[in-house]
């Protein structure tokens, strides 16, 4: 006996990924569903969520086209739950035959007077494959998973390159490490992987010489964190290649006295609080509207050795949280969308509604507004957003520089705006068919005049 225990059978873990993509029809967040997974099946289920949620949009189709009549909601979860894994992917998660048996098997356990139905379906399904792939490819939820408005709002802002942008959300994303500053640099930890063996590489410029993130290591595989070297001591967090632009950005607009006065307006769950203080010296506020987050800020504080005031507030409402003094400079990594970040949650493009859209950047506008006059003239603001929609983008900071006055407030030269997702950026020497490099962010520096 090697004490380990056995792998839990494939029909449990599809039961229970039919069970979250039900929570996530329902309008609950696929973390939170997972975090109530059995743990022995969390890491199955995971992935497996993951892949339906990517290919949602043509399962839906084609179970539309092989049963018109929508059946009972958990038949339909786990239906579709298996149509997702069996439509046409790289690299495939299970053969045919053993995640037809297993679907069989679940649905069996779950409802047993469909069974031979949902086996008919799966079987006609195998046998018609190429066919209901054609039909719905021509749907355009089927051929780009994602929601008809969704859809509509990437053509109109990015009319070139929609295409690229909609398929590349359905990839797999890169696992990017930060390697801690004042630990070490990123070559050194490449030899450091490499003598573990473990493939990785230095990311280097992202976006010019000018927004380099040169603490950014790229992973050939992706493993557990509890494999990388120095991972518990402090000496590396994982962090997307883009969001390790906001600390230097906002660092770089004017330098900064040691113990400069510096806020993290939406800080959980405190990556880029963390990074700011790998870099400098400062008095640092980190800001959270949810109490229930700020734990895990001090979680990665405490296992990086770092320290920082950690505060829950609403930044729209300085009145019931700030000191009066003001500060140095100012990271407003607002809350949105997320529709940058969809390739790592694949959830939140089924989640979101159109309405979020407008609501989000109300909210965005409101911080903004609420948090300039805390800005201590010749700081530096910097707005940031996890999305590719304009409207949370380009548009938020040309809106707020026309409400301020005159002269009042200025866009840093060095703002890169919209970083998109796409495979053109793909690292130095490499064959460019990965997935993108980094996630879609915005970011807009503001000086205070």
């Amino acid at each position: 006996m090697t004490g380990t225990s056995p792998s839990p059978p494939l029909w449990r873990q599809l039961e229970h990924t039919a069970d979250a993509l039900l929570a996530v029809r329902g309008g609950r967040s696929l973390t939170d569903v997972l975090a109530r997974c059995p743990p022995e099946l969390r890491a199955g289920v995971q992935a497996l969520s993951f892949h339906t949620l990517r290919w949602l949009g043509s399962a839906n189709e084609a179970r539309a086209h092989l049963a018109p009549k929508t059946p009972a909601p958990q038949v339909d979860a786990l239906l579709v739950t298996a149509l997702a894994l069996l439509w046409p992917d790289e690299t495939p998660p299970y053969s045919d035959h053993v995640l037809v048996d297993q679907a069989v098997t679940a649905v069996h356990h779950r409802t047993p007077a469909a069974t031979g139905f949902v086996n008919a379906v799966l079987r006609r399904f195998l046998r018609e494959r190429d066919a209901v792939v054609a039909v719905v490819r021509h749907t355009p939820l089927g051929a780009w998973n994602h929601p008809l408005w969704w859809i509509e709002r990437v053509q109109h802002d990015w009319p070139q390159i929609w295409q690229g942008l909609l398929t590349e959300a359905n990839r797999r994303p890169p696992m990017t490490l930060r390697v801690n500053a004042r630990r070490g640099t990123a070559a050194a930890y490449v030899q450091r992987l490499a003598a573990a063996g473990r493939a990785a590489s230095v990311v280097g410029d992202l976006a010019g010489p000018a927004l380099a993130c040169p603490a950014a290591v790229l992973l050939a595989e992706p493993c557990p964190v509890q494999q990388l070297p120095g991972f518990a001591e402090g000496e590396v967090s994982v962090q997307d290649a883009a969001a390790q632009i906001a600390a230097p950005l906002l660092l770089s607009g004017a330098p900064l006295r040691p113990g400069a006065r510096v806020l993290d307006a939406c800080a959980a769950p405190g990556g880029k609080t963390a990074h700011l203080l790998e870099l400098a010296e400062l008095d640092l506020l980190a800001l959270d509207s949810d109490p229930l987050r700020l734990p895990r800020v001090q979680e990665t504080l405490n296992r990086l050795q770092l320290r920082a005031e950690l505060k829950a507030g609403d930044a729209r409402q300085p009145a019931a949280w700030w000191d009066g003094r003001p500060f140095d400079a100012i990271l407003l990594d607002a809350p949105c969308t997320a529709s940058g970040i969809v390739r790592r949650h694949p959830d939140v493009r089924w989640l979101r509604r159109p309405d979020d859209v407008t609501a989000l950047a109300r909210i965005q506008a409101e911080l903004l507004d609420a948090l300039w006059p805390l800005l201590a003239p010749g700081g530096h603001l910097l707005y940031a957003t996890c999305s590719i929609f304009k409207a949370e983008g380009q548009a938020q900071i040309d809106a707020f520089l026309q409400r301020c006055p005159a002269g009042a407030a200025a866009l840093a030269p060095q703002s890169p705006g919209h970083l998109l997702p796409s495979r053109d950026n793909a690292p130095a020497g490499s064959s460019g068919r990965g997935p993108a490099l980094h996630d879609g962010f915005f970011y807009g520096l503001l000086r205070k005049t």
